[in-house]
């Protein structure tokens, strides 16, 4: 099967204002593209997070709640890698996220944390070092 990598990943915002925010600020995600879509009542926003890692936002009028958090089925978090944890957690620390303490995955020795989004989606940072 040629697959070559993941194209986006889609996620499903309560609020959507704060959720844009929430990417573009804390996140560092730049607008590829915003549509409104009268006939959904929903938003969508394609974003672009550092590293070329697409995201597509969108919002809909009352969304289920997260049934748990992380164990849900499904999507069980959103892991984006890095070369420098500890300035991704500064820099995530000064923009007024919450990142858990950084840990050490056990198998493999990688240092890691993880952090919510606004809606309280489980996004992990993975440091890869070459």
């Amino acid at each position: 099967m040629p697959l070559s990598h993941v194209h986006h990943v889609a996620l499903i915002t309560a609020d959507y204002s704060r959720a844009k925010r929430f990417y573009l600020e804390v996140m560092d995600a730049e607008i590829l593209g915003e549509v409104y879509r009268k006939a959904r009542d929903s938003y969508k926003l394609d974003l672009c997070l550092p590293g070329g890692i697409q995201l597509e936002l969108f919002s809909f009028p009352s969304p289920p709640p997260r049934p748990s958090y992380p164990e849900a089925c499904g999507l069980r978090h959103l892991a984006l890698a890095t070369a420098d944890i500890d300035t991704c957690v500064a820099l995530l620390i000064a923009r007024g996220a919450s990142p858990e303490p950084i840990r050490i995955d056990e198998y493999t020795g990688a240092r890691f944390t993880f952090l919510a989004d606004p809606d309280g989606t489980p996004i992990e940072l993975y440091e890869v070092r070459a």
